[in-house]
Order: C-alpha cells, then sequence, then structure tokens
C-alpha cells in the first residue's frame, strides 16, 4: 500500500494544480484511521489514506486523463471527476474520503498534487480545468 512518508514535524510542501496556493500534507492516524492531514493557511483537512492507492488504482483503470472537478463539500461536483469518484457511493470506501464534516470536498484540488509527488501520476498545471492519467 502507498502511503505519505511525512509527519506533522517534517509535512510535505505542495502547490494546487494551478500552481496558485501553497499547501503541506502529512499522515496520522485519527481514530484508528491511517489520515492524510491537508493544511491550507489556518484550515485543517482530512482524507482517509486510502484515497491514494484507491485513486491510482481507479485512474489506471479508466486508462485516460481524467479531469479533476474539485468544488467544495456543499457544491455538487462534476460527474466524471476525480472530485465525483471521491465522494462517489461507487468508490472502494461507499462514499466520501474527506472525514472532516463541511470540509470534505476539494478531494480534486489536494490529493492530485501528492498524488504527483508520489510519482503516481501526470498532473496538468493549467490556469483551469486540470487534469490527471496514472503512470
Amino acid at each position: 500500500m502507498t502511503s505519505l512518508n511525512h509527519t506533522k514535524e517534517n509535512p510535505l510542501a505542495l502547490k494546487t494544480p494551478p500552481g496558485t496556493s501553497e499547501f503541506t500534507m502529512h499522515s496520522d492516524t485519527k481514530d484508528g484511521i491511517k489520515v492524510l492531514v491537508c493544511t491550507v493557511g489556518k484550515t485543517v483537512l482530512l482524507y482517509d489514506e486510502r484515497c491514494i492507492e484507491d485513486l491510482h488504482t481507479m485512474l489506471k483503470a479508466h486508462g485516460d486523463w481524467m479531469e479533476l472537478g474539485g468544488a467544495d463539500e456543499q457544491k455538487p461536483a462534476k460527474e466524471g471527476t476525480v472530485e465525483a469518484w471521491g465522494r462517489s457511493p461507487e468508490n472502494p470506501i461507499g462514499g466520501w474520503y474527506g472525514l472532516k464534516k463541511g470540509l470534505r470536498g476539494r478531494f480534486g484540488v489536494y490529493v492530485p498534487p501528492l498524488m504527483e509527488a508520489l510519482g503516481l501520476c501526470e498532473l496538468e498545471h493549467e490556469p483551469k480545468n486540470n487534469r490527471m492519467r496514472a503512470n
């Protein structure tokens, strides 16, 4: 299983796909679940760490570029995007990879740069409508 080997004391510095915002990611355990802790300024988002391997597997099966489609939890995700998959009842965990109520969205914004840093995908870095595909 692929995991992030960065701690709170040594987080991985990343940028959103357009390169406009910086954030950090590190791995931790919360309520017995391995989580990705994504810190954007003072906002902290949590994602189930299984998303790394699950997203990589889905992208390999998809076989082509997939639009990211990042959206806040309160907004609907565009169908056929990484964001929609990250909250779909059809994904391997049967719903949201985001774990913090009210901040469960933005999966398509923060997880793809991590996947790129881990060497698991190619990621576009355009101002808008970025896509990713599995390596």
